[in-house]
């Protein structure tokens, strides 16, 4: 099959790339007009947090459910000069006439808690807290953003105004890709010493990311898929779409330099690496889809879009990639140095858009004049001397590969204690999501984070919300009871009095409540703990009311645990999966086992070494 594949390709190569181009056109042309639809929120399982934020949801409007930001501001001469007052209170004003927004100004008797009290900073920091409808999506958090950084004051001497809260976050994609890009540039020319034999697997990946983000965009309006969504797939894509290509090019170059024609070069190829591409690709298919055992919707959108890209890629490296073989031919023996010479320029500009270095901008235009000039100028149009290759019994990976088949048992040995130990930080890895704290240093979002820490505690940028429904027969004194016990607890700087959300029939109450230590501390999950297990049910004994820790610790501490309690599932899914595919592909027990063994190990052993470098 893939012998008659790959001839079908190589004979029909213009109407295979006719193909591949018409369908990314047209694709991105339709997408364009249906538009993408992706969703950045996610729904919570059934955990606490998720019953308390309902309960927030129903009776409070949604109001303290932990979304929301502030307008953080310090002021040298004070927060309570009166030219920083009215300024500010001006703008909280504007913001405050906003569809749907709610401010809670520190000048109102509401926000007189939002001004700092105590320390070095006591009253010149405060900060207006500003809470968007519950249903707001990313987008929208965004656009309104916008708007009030546009009511801010930006001239008022002495006075640092800063916009912080995860909603108002600042997120741009990573330009990781580029720089990957530019650096497979060079080490595919290093690894091959030919620009065009470089350029085919960079070319197929790209061919089918581009389609595949396209299928993924069509793909969001079936399933919730996250806005992320497209970064991840690009990211896997890029990385199996270069290696498939890779593996399949280096075959047909061998199979050249044995004497092959250009045709029977293709063909076996594609019947020996591409098989083996296949069923790469199939089970990086299936260890992505495996992430659909969670049952969140925003990871089986995640896991459909990343798979719908890496699948893509895979049948460009089948079926796009020995058609461009046609087109290459004996041409991926040859370089010039003109196309040598525009690659390394290439892959510098890609670095700098990567790295943020305009500079390096300017190597894209060089790149075009080297080409053109290729064409008149002699030296530019000679070609690159060719290495002499060596045997393949001289070559590192032949010498290498006969060392360790005259000593398997020491290699065997030696390879499993190294990742065995690689591997041991695993067991101390503690799972969370970031927050505001992890963002660059220089962004508006982090130098907020960091007034409000240094103003009202470090615990302040990660409030717990209690919320629970009002049973009959509870009175204030069961309410204060719960206060008190939350103020008394060991890991809590502050716990507001309990709030009713209707004076005359209440039906619901909150409490507010400040750690002592930062949202991602260890010291901080623990007081979530001690809280639902301890003070919390000692507090309400008696009384009915069962209270649920909401807020936005609370909810990555349940997601966080949910998540770890499927990931044997997931494991056990894939490599499951994976362990059938290969028994099916090989007919052997013992090669899908030894498969199964070097997954676990070396997927712990790069786990182990992330624990132990970051956390």
């Amino acid at each position: 099959m893939f012998a008659r594949l790959g001839r079908w390709c190589y004979r029909r190569r213009w109407i295979v790339v006719i193909a591949w181009v018409a369908t990314l056109i047209v694709g991105s042309a339709v997408l364009g007009v249906v538009g993408t639809s992706s969703r950045s929120d996610f729904d919570l399982p059934d955990v606490e947090s998720r019953r308390g934020t309902d309960i927030l949801d129903e009776n409070f409007g949604g109001v303290g459910a932990g979304f929301g930001g502030s307008v953080v501001f310090e002021a040298r001469q004070g927060v309570e000069d009166p030219q920083v007052r009215a300024q500010m209170s001006e703008a909280f004003d504007r913001i405050a006439a906003m569809d749907g927004i709610t401010v809670t100004s520190p000048y109102t008797p509401e926000g007189a808690q939002q001004i700092a009290r105590q320390g070095d900073q006591a009253g010149k920091i405060a900060y207006a807290s500003i809470e968007l409808p519950s249903d707001s999506t990313q987008e929208e958090a965004t656009d309104v953003a916008k708007e009030i950084r546009a009511d801010l004051p930006d001239d008022l001497a002495g006075v640092d105004v800063q916009l912080g809260g995860e909603i108002f976050a600042d997120f741009e994609a990573p330009s990781s890709e580029a720089i990957g890009i530019g650096f497979a540039i060079v080490i595919l020319i290093l690894a091959f010493g030919s620009v065009l034999a470089m350029g085919l697997p960079i070319g197929v990946a790209l061919a089918g990311i581009g389609i595949g983000t396209v299928l993924a965009g069509f793909l969001g309006h079936l399933v919730a898929m996250p806005d992320f969504a497209s970064i991840l797939g690009v990211m896997i894509g890029l990385g199996v779409g270069i290696d498939y290509a890779l593996f399949i090019v280096t075959r047909f170059r061998e199979n050249l330099h044995e004497g092959h024609d250009i045709e029977r070069a293709t063909v076996v190829a594609m019947d020996t690496a591409g098989r083996a591409v296949l069923f790469a690709g199939t089970t990086v298919v299936i260890s992505l889809l495996g992430m659909l055992v969670m049952n969140v919707s925003f990871i089986t959108g995640l896991a459909v879009g990343t798979a719908a890209v890496v699948a893509t890629t895979l049948v460009a490296s089948l079926t796009l990639l020995p058609a461009l073989l046609g087109f290459a031919g004996q041409r991926v023996e040859t370089t010039r140095w003109r196309g040598l010479i525009a690659a390394g320029l290439v892959a510098l500009a890609l670095v700098g858009v990567g790295l943020n270095v305009g500079a390096f901008v300017i190597a894209l235009p060089l790149a075009v004049v080297v080409l053109l000039a290729g064409l008149a100028v002699r030296p530019l149009k000679r070609e690159v001397p060719r290495r002499a290759r060596r045997p393949r019994d001289q070559t590192a990976a032949y010498r290498w590969s006969r060392l360790i088949q005259r000593r398997p048992w020491p290699a065997f040995l030696a390879g499993a204690v190294v990742l065995g130990v690689l591997a041991l930080p695993v067991f101390g890895m503690r799972l969370g999501f970031p927050d505001e704290g992890n963002y660059p240093k220089d962004t508006s979002t982090r130098k907020a984070y960091d007034m409000l820490a240094e103003g009202f505690g470090p615990g302040f940028n990660g409030p717990l919300v209690l919320a629970s429904l009002l049973p009959g027969g509870v009175d204030q004194a069961d309410l204060d009871r719960v206060t008190t016990a939350l103020g008394e607890a060991d890991g809590v700087a502050f716990a507001s009095p309990a709030v009713t959300n209707d004076p005359a029939d209440p039906t619901a109450v909150v409490w507010r409540v400040i750690p002592t230590t930062a949202p991602q501390d260890q010291a901080t999950t623990d007081t979530v703990a001690r809280l639902r297990d301890g003070v919390l049910p000692e507090a309400t004994r008696g009384t009915g009311l069962d209270v649920a820790v909401a807020g936005s610790v609370a909810v990555g501490v349940d997601f966080s645990t949910y998540l770890a309690e499927r990931l044997a599932w997931f494991f056990g899914a894939v490599l499951a999966l994976s362990f059938l595919l290969l028994m099916v592909v090989f007919h052997n027990l013992l090669v899908p086992l030894k498969a199964v063994v070097m997954n676990l190990l070396s997927v712990g052993a790069a786990y182990g070494v992330m624990v132990a470098v970051f956390q």
